[in-house]
């Protein structure tokens, strides 16, 4: 009965309780109010950011980057706040996000500058002794415009011309074999059939021991005025510096250029075949265009052990978003400036690829998807003619073995694929001759 009395029925509040509960709700709310706005400022600072082995293969990418089971509806969730920082205002919005979607990757990852440093030297060993990607930074954390001076340069390649198209090659210092193959094959001006054409190496720095292999180069640079070089250490973690020294260079030098490839050394492209069926320089040039291999709904690699390991404090987001495959892709010349200018505003990530998708996501421009999704390969593709005529990028390709395939597909480019029906069916008569079953 004591405890039915206690507790069955209401307690008439006093007036210091009311008051002190009213303190307390009140109190909780200035904390919550205060949390808000210490949240709201560090989610308004600028997101300042901070390859050459083998690239990835279909089954690297699972490495580098899991990805989502879900695809591009959940990479939304990873670009929130991406322009919040810059204030940049763009009358074409993303395709795939809405605008509350969008508004959150940068702010998310911002941190201040706090994660910036943190988790560029997060990276391993090779990034530790690596001040390239610190050094960009510049006064109150921005960017520097131009960080790196030229070692070389060819500031006059479209000064008597506008071409059609720019080959920026991503190469080591030591590649000159890879240089030369190229030279004699993909990268030939001859394949531009009387279009404008310019091809560049874009080199960093190799190690302050190599003054042969820099001499050398400066030796090729002279006999074939096709590289361009600045003072940044050239290694796999600042192949992002090296693709925006080259849309730098194409800003500065050579701004009017309808097209523009980006790609590497160990790549075979099939350069006829990207202007004419492609490009094709017929029409009028295109604007805002982007396109290649496209990445969707990929996730940060969070092991440490990875080439691809993205440390939390440097892209905390759950998603990247959509991006090209670094191994090649191509975009209108316009894009150039864009994206450099939109990368002052953002931390490095050493991750090229995914680096220049963020930039476009900044931008709001989509890539397009090519008319074929096998025209751009990210791995090596079986050589055979009839398939190398169709395709413009396949992967992992050895100098010397460049040359013989290109030769090969040169010679039987415009019969290809009948050459290739004569063959199997020529197989084919002889299993049934000789009584095999065909394949």
């Amino acid at each position: 009965m004591q405890w039915r009395r206690r507790h069955c029925c209401p307690i008439k509040m006093t007036w210091t309780v009311k008051r002190s509960l009213f303190r307390t709700h009140v109190a909780g709310l200035l904390s919550l109010a205060l949390l808000f706005t210490f949240f709201l400022f560090f989610s308004h600072q600028d997101w300042l950011p901070g390859r050459s082995g083998p690239r990835e293969n279909p089954l690297g990418y699972t490495v580098r980057g899991f990805r989502s089971p879900k695809g591009e509806a959940n990479q939304s969730n990873s670009l929130r706040s991406l322009w919040r920082e810059t204030g940049y205002l763009a009358p074409k919005p993303l395709l795939n996000l809405s605008s509350q979607q969008v508004d959150g990757v940068v702010g998310e990852a911002a941190g201040g500058g706090r994660g910036s440093r943190m988790g560029a030297m997060g990276l391993g060993d090779s990034m530790s002794t690596n001040n390239s990607l610190q050094k960009e930074m510049g006064v109150g954390g921005r960017l520097s415009s131009q960080p790196y001076p030229y070692i070389l340069n060819e500031p006059f390649k479209c000064r008597d011309t506008t071409p059609f198209l720019i080959l920026l090659i991503a190469a080591e210092p030591g590649q000159a074999d890879a240089r030369k193959a190229i030279r004699q094959t993909w990268g030939n001006e001859t394949i531009a059939m009387g279009l404008g054409f310019v091809r560049l190496f874009l080199l960093g720095t190799g190690k302050i021991s190599d003054t042969y292999v820099q001499s050398s180069i400066e030796e090729e640079s002279h006999v074939y005025h096709d590289i361009i070089q600045q003072d940044y250490q050239d290694t796999y973690y600042n192949l992002t510096i090296k693709t925006l020294m080259g849309m730098y260079w194409v800003t500065t030098y050579c701004p009017h250029a309808s097209y523009v490839m980006k790609t590497d050394s160990d790549m075979f492209v099939n350069t006829e075949y990207l202007i004419q069926k492609l490009l094709k320089p017929e029409l009028p040039p295109k604007q805002r265009y982007f396109t290649g291999y496209l990445m969707r709904g990929y996730a940060p690699n969070r092991n440490k052990d990875s080439k691809w390991y993205m440390p939390p404090e440097l892209y905390p987001s759950e998603r990247y978003p959509i991006f090209c495959s670094g191994t090649g892709y191509v975009f209108s010349g316009d894009m150039a400036e864009l994206i450099y200018q939109a990368s002052l505003s953002i931390r490095r990530l050493h991750l090229e690829d995914v680096y220049v998708g963020i930039c476009l996501a900044k931008l709001r421009i989509d890539p397009a998807p090519p008319p074929n999704e096998f025209l751009f390969n990210h791995w090596r593709v079986s050589y055979s003619s009839c398939k190398y005529s169709h395709l413009i990028t396949s992967h992992q390709f050895h100098p010397n073995e460049l040359i013989k395939y290109w030769n090969h597909l040169q010679t039987n480019k415009h019969n290809a694929c009948i050459n290739m029906a004569k063959e199997k069916n020529g197989r084919y008569r002889h299993r049934k001759f000789h009584g095999e079953r065909p394949p």
